[in-house]
C-alpha cells in the first residue's frame, strides 16, 4: 500500500520549503502566483490529498451540512436540494444526504450517523412515522442547528420551513366546489405527517364552509402516493356509488397516473371528474389535459432553509432557532383543463 504524500514530499520534489507548499496549498497572497501553479500541479501529479479533518478539528467546523429526506425518489426533494445546494456551495459548504426511506429507525439511524460526522447543522424533512423527535437531542445539547423542512416539527428548539398547508388545500378544494363538484375524494398520505394533516383540515373546513356533508369513504389514504397508486384508487373511486365528480391529489405524479387510468376506463376529465393535483411538478404541464396544482415553491424552500442555517452559523448570537420562528412560504392554484368544468374562459 503506497504512503500517503505529504507536504514535505512536495517541497522535496520542487525544491522549494514545507512552509512555502503549506501556504501555497492554502492559497495564502504571500506566495507568487507561478509559484502557486507549479506546487498545485506538482500536488496533481503526486496524488496529494490535503488532510481537511484535521484542519476542521482546528476549526472545530466540517463545513458539511447534513440533509435528510424521506425520499431521494422525488420530484419535490430533488427541487428542494436543488435550492440548498446553490446555497451552500456559495458559502462553501458540503451537503451530506442521507434518506430515511419514511421510516423512523432508519431516520434515527441517518441521525446518529451525522451527529457523529460532525456535520455543523442538520436539515430534516421527516419520515411519515416520525413521532418522536428525541433522536435530535444531541444536536441541540452541542448547540448544533437542526432546522425542519415541508414535514416539520413541533418542537422548541427547532424551527421549520414549509407552506401554509391548510389554506393551500382549502383553495383547491374551494375552486373544485366553484367548477360544480359535490363529491369530491381527497388523496392523501399518513396523517402522522403534519403536512397531510393540515392538507386534511384544510380540504374539510372547504367542505364545511359551503355546507357540503364531510364523507369518510372519500378519504384515501396511502403509505405512497406515487405513479403506480393511480390504478388502485382509479378502481377505489369507481366503486364508489354515486362514483365522485371531484378528485384532490397531493402529488401531480399521482393525479397524472389517475387521469390516465380514468380515461381508460371511458371517465372524462374534467366534465365526469374534476382533478387537481400537488406541487406543480413537470408532468402536470406534459399530460392531458394539463393538470390543475398548487405550486409548492420546493427550490425556494431549500434556499430559505439553507441561508436560516448558514446565518445561524454565522452569528449565532443574532440568530435564534425557534419554533416561534417558524418560515411559511406562499403557494399559489394554478389553473389548467383538468378541472375546469365551467368553460368560462379563465384558462391560466
Amino acid at each position: 500500500m503506497e504512503k500517503d504524500i505529504t507536504i514535505y514530499d512536495i517541497a522535496k520534489d520542487l525544491g522549494v520549503s514545507p512552509t512555502t507548499v503549506s501556504r501555497a496549498l492554502n492559497n495564502h497572497p504571500a506566495v507568487k502566483d507561478k509559484t502557486k501553479k507549479k506546487i498545485f500541479q506538482a500536488a496533481a501529479d503526486m496524488g496529494y490529498q490535503s488532510n481537511v479533518f484535521a484542519a476542521n478539528l482546528r476549526s472545530k467546523r466540517t463545513n458539511n451540512i447534513g440533509v435528510i429526506v424521506p425520499s431521494l425518489n422525488s420530484n419535490f426533494q430533488s427541487s428542494v436540494l436543488a435550492g440548498m445546494e446553490k446555497v451552500a456551495n456559495k458559502a462553501g459548504f458540503n451537503l451530506v444526504i442521507s434518506q430515511s426511506l419514511e421510516s423512523s429507525d432508519k431516520e434515527i439511524a441517518n441521525t446518529r450517523s451525522m451527529f457523529n460526522s460532525r456535520v455543523d447543522g442538520l436539515l430534516v424533512s421527516l419520515a411519515s412515522d416520525a413521532e418522536h423527535l428525541e433522536h435530535f437531542a444531541p444536536f441541540h445539547k452541542r448547540g448544533i442547528p437542526v432546522i425542519f423542512y415541508d414535514r416539520i416539527a413541533n418542537s422548541d428548539d427547532s424551527t421549520g420551513v414549509t407552506i401554509d398547508n391548510i389554506q393551500a388545500a382549502q383553495v383547491a378544494t374551494n375552486h373544485l366546489i366553484e367548477q360544480g363538484c359535490t363529491r369530491i375524494v381527497h388523496v392523501l398520505g399518513s396523517v402522522k405527517v403534519s403536512v397531510y394533516a393540515d392538507r386534511l383540515k384544510g380540504y374539510k373546513y372547504a367542505l364545511m364552509e359551503k355546507n357540503i356533508p364531510f364523507d369518510q369513504d372519500r378519504i384515501i389514504i396511502l403509505s405512497e402516493i406515487n405513479e403506480e397508486a393511480g390504478e388502485k384508487i382509479v378502481n377505489q373511486i369507481l366503486e364508489m356509488n354515486p362514483i365522485p365528480d371531484g378528485l384532490f391529489v397531493s402529488n401531480d405524479a399521482c393525479a397524472a397516473s389517475c387521469i390516465n387510468h380514468l380515461k381508460q376506463r371511458g371517465i372524462r376529465i374534467p366534465e365526469d371528474i374534476a382533478i387537481v393535483g400537488f406541487n406543480n411538478e413537470v408532468i402536470s404541464r406534459l399530460v392531458e389535459p394539463k393538470i390543475t396544482t398548487i405550486n409548492y415553491p420546493g427550490f425556494e424552500m431549500g434556499e430559505v432553509a439553507m441561508k436560516s442555517l448558514i446565518n445561524y452559523l454565522d452569528e449565532p448570537e443574532r440568530t435564534t432557532l425557534q419554533n416561534t420562528n417558524k418560515i411559511t412560504l406562499r403557494s399559489e392554484l394554478i389553473i389548467r383543463e383538468s378541472s375546469l368544468k365551467k368553460k368560462d374562459g379563465f384558462f391560466n
